[in-house]
């Protein structure tokens, strides 16, 4: 069987498994690619299984990974030169460190697997080697408890691995060290743009009709003029919650990401209140500013499930308080706006 990253079969006593290929072709970058760019991105999986690199035999090691496709293709290039078996658990094509958090990546999913596929029968030693970012979802003495597998917690970067296993399975500092570095966050920022990518279609387009509005009635003139300062400001909030927050992330001042998407959204309001974009009225103006402040908010506290700066449970608290702020801003904003189409204040 040859097929993409899967190159022909290794034979066990629990059966046969595919053995896969280390290094990345065309199709995996153009995978990576796209999802980046969350095309297709959740339906980019692996089937779970287990799974051959190199020549591997019955005491190999075993790596634990999600079966979302990325996590598994940076596994397996970083596993070049090695033998070893890759047990890939069902995340739901989610990421090791988003499936621990959603519950995917568990103690519960890992233990079925072993005996789904019989692990036990695969390698004589009882070690698995557990990404440690899928550490929150993982109880090591359950596992151990109930396969006799012990889990060996291993380091935050694949490509550490290596290095890793060298030491004796011993991970330093640096390797435990939980990074996000600029260029780790500008990778996420085009899933984040594309995240609403069809309200950035409609709502617009709503705002375009309905600059269209004056005392006299409807002009089609006017829909187009301010219509099109209404688009402009609309992506600018967008992109100030989406691409400047995440890269500007470590500098913004306020630890909650909504706090620092308003930020951002205010900071280009005034670059456009500059520019001349925001309206002639001070309603208008403070109306944008209420608008582009709650959409920049809002995407930017989308980014907190991307990050390494906040957990789960902080996530939903942050959600509770500013979600209901946010709307208020925009429900604000909007209604004075709308006043501003038919009275001049």
């Amino acid at each position: 069987m040859m097929t993409g990253y899967i190159h022909g079969e290794i034979e066990t006593t629990a059966g046969l498994f595919p053995r896969i290929e280390t290094q990345w072709n065309r199709s995996d970058y153009w995978g990576a690619i796209k999802t980046r760019w969350s095309v297709g991105r959740m339906k980019y999986r692996v089937a779970p299984g287990i799974y051959a690199v190199g020549d591997p035999d019955r005491n190999s090691r075993v790596f634990v990974t999600g079966n979302y496709k990325l996590s598994f293709d940076h596994l397996r290039r970083a596993l070049t030169g090695m033998n070893g078996w890759i047990l890939v658990i069902d995340t739901k094509g989610i990421n090791v460190w988003c499936a621990a958090g959603k519950g995917t990546f568990s103690t519960k999913e890992i233990v079925r697997r072993i005996r789904i596929h019989h692990l036990e029968q695969v390698v004589d030693h009882r070690k698995i080697i557990v990404p440690q970012l899928g550490a929150t979802g993982v109880a090591a003495h359950e596992v151990k408890k109930m396969t006799g597998f012990t889990v060996i917690y291993g380091p935050v970067l694949a490509e550490d691995i290596k290095a890793f296993i060298d030491a004796g399975l011993k991970a330093t500092e640096a390797m435990r060290h939980v990074t996000f570095p600029l260029v780790e966050r500008v990778k996420l920022i085009p899933v984040d743009i594309f995240y609403g990518k069809y309200y950035m279609l409609i709502v617009p387009l709503v705002f375009l009709i309905l600059s269209g509005l004056y005392p006299g009635g409807y002009s089609v003139d006017l829909a187009l003029i301010s219509g099109g300062k209404s688009a402009i400001n609309l992506f600018s909030g967008y992109f100030a919650g989406c691409v400047l927050t995440p890269a500007l992330l470590p500098w913004i001042p306020f630890r909650r990401f909504s706090a620092k998407g308003v930020v951002t959204g205010w900071f280009v309001a005034l670059l456009l209140l500059l520019a001349g974009t925001l309206g002639l009225t001070l309603t208008e103006k403070v109306s944008w500013f209420l608008m582009m402040g709650a959409l920049s908010s809002f995407m930017a506290m989308n980014f907190t499930g991307s990050s390494t700066y906040t957990s789960l449970s902080g996530v939903q608290k942050e959600m509770k308080t500013a979600l209901p702020a946010q709307i208020a801003m925009a429900s604000l904003g909007f209604m004075g706006w709308i006043i501003t189409k038919f009275v001049s204040i």
